[in-house]
């Protein structure tokens, strides 16, 4: 039978199919260890992740935690930064620090043959750096570059000041950096940093084509992390939300525009439903955003609604770099369109194809064993596991316009909302 290629093949909505959980163990410590396996992939995926203790610190440190964990690298008592980068580069190796407002960690891929020379040496990252002050002083002039550079961008502007409207300039995450930060940085604050604060409530994730007896060898070579219990719940300053906030520059071309508000944990009922809101106002290159300020209006090259999370706090974004003349009919339509979609049912056809998108969107994420692990960590850290995407596909393929209307009459119809202008 010869193919039509003139036409896409028709989608088709798959059944169920069930996300199996990674395998638990523990090290005699104590630290949790969740195992995928990868049949037939030789690479080894190994992670290490604690929860930030960066709220403990005093806001004019907010900088200690980065450097600390960029600096491991740097050398340990019987390594030099060389000596290390040769190492791993020789055994087909890689470490990188894993570091977000919640969680800091050292993430470590390698390969079946070397992985068990290797862990020893990426093992002792965790209890043997010295920080060498001359590698330090490079650290901060690359960070104070860093810092005029993403200042000067109106997008890396705009972002920053957003979370300095949602959560107040004097909260851990919504302070500014500034090169008054880095010059605090010293060696011995690092150093006290990483032994006392580092490498809190740590779990280890890992993923590679191991049998029981190498899964064992590997929780024994792991014995030597160290293992701090948090003592309570962290004590972080209550946000301060200011809904508007704009840096007007005269002469900029462009502006960059933040608007949004608090949102919902993936715990909440009501998570799923709010998740395809979301994409159907700015979530996919198809959405109402895009639609109107881009492709009927062409005021941007792209705009978007994401959904995001810092710790335990959660909100909404509406981000977009616009030409300046048009910034105030842009901030327009952006509200003209959350009204929209919290008073006026979608339509059938509209609804069919963001359910389409997004299915095939959630199902490309488990095409690895990484993958599956990724998707993991990110629901596991809100107390939830695979199942929740099991749950995700069945909402998928069930929603309607009126769970839409729903949540947007809940969640977006209260304005105003957090507005951040840059340019």
């Amino acid at each position: 039978m010869k193919l039509d290629r003139s036409q896409a093949p028709e989608f088709k909505i798959p059944g169920d199919f069930e996300f199996i959980n990674p395998t638990s163990y523990q090290l005699k410590s104590g630290i949790p260890l969740f195992f995928i396996p990868t049949p037939s992939v030789d690479a080894v995926k190994l992670e290490v992740v604690g929860k930030s203790k960066r709220s403990n610190l005093p806001l004019l440190h907010a900088l200690v935690p980065s450097f600390t964990l960029q600096m491991l690298l740097e050398g340990t008592h019987t390594h030099s930064e060389r000596s290390l980068s040769e190492f791993f580069d020789f055994h087909a190796s890689e470490v990188h620090p894993l570091l977000s407002f919640s969680h800091e960690g050292l993430s470590l891929l390698s390969t079946k043959k070397h992985v068990f020379e290797v862990l020893p040496v990426f093992s002792s990252l965790f209890t043997e750096a010295n920080f060498p002050k001359e590698n330090l002083e490079k650290r901060k002039s690359q960070r104070k570059l860093s810092l005029q550079l993403e200042k000067e961008k109106s997008y890396s502007r705009a972002s920053q000041l957003f979370r300095s409207a949602l959560f107040g300039k004097e909260h851990p995450f919504g302070l500014e950096i500034t090169e008054s930060h880095v010059d605090l940085i010293q060696s011995e604050l690092l150093q006290s940093y990483y032994d006392q604060e580092l490498w809190h409530d740590s779990e280890v994730f890992l993923c590679g084509n191991l049998s029981e007896s190498e899964i064992e060898s590997i929780l024994s070579i792991l014995e030597s992390l160290p293992l701090r219990k948090s003592k309570g719940p962290e004590k972080i300053t209550t946000p301060i939300t200011t809904t508007e906030l704009h840096e007007e520059r005269p002469d900029a071309l462009q502006s960059s525009i933040r608007i949004g508000s608090w949102s919902i944990p993936k715990s909440h009922p009501d998570y799923f439903a709010l998740s395809v809101f979301n994409t159907i106002l700015g979530g996919y290159f198809g959405s109402r955003l895009v639609k109107n300020i881009r492709e009927d209006k062409g005021h941007t090259y792209g705009i978007s609604s994401s959904l995001a999370e810092i710790g335990d706090y959660h909100y909404w974004v509406i981000g977009a770099d616009v030409q300046k003349a048009f910034k105030d009919e842009v901030i327009q339509e952006i509200h003209l369109e959350i009204r929209k979609l919290c008073q006026e049912p979608v339509g059938i056809e509209e609804l069919e194809v963001v359910r389409n998108y997004l299915i095939g969107q959630m199902l490309s994420k488990f095409s690895t064993s990484f993958d599956l692990m990724d998707r993991f960590r990110t629901v596991h850290y809100s107390g939830l596991d695979l199942s929740f995407f099991q749950s995700k596909l069945n909402f998928l393929k069930t929603f309607t316009a009126e769970d839409l209307l729903r949540i947007g009459n809940i969640y977006f119809s209260s304005p105003p909302f957090v507005e951040v202008v840059v340019g």
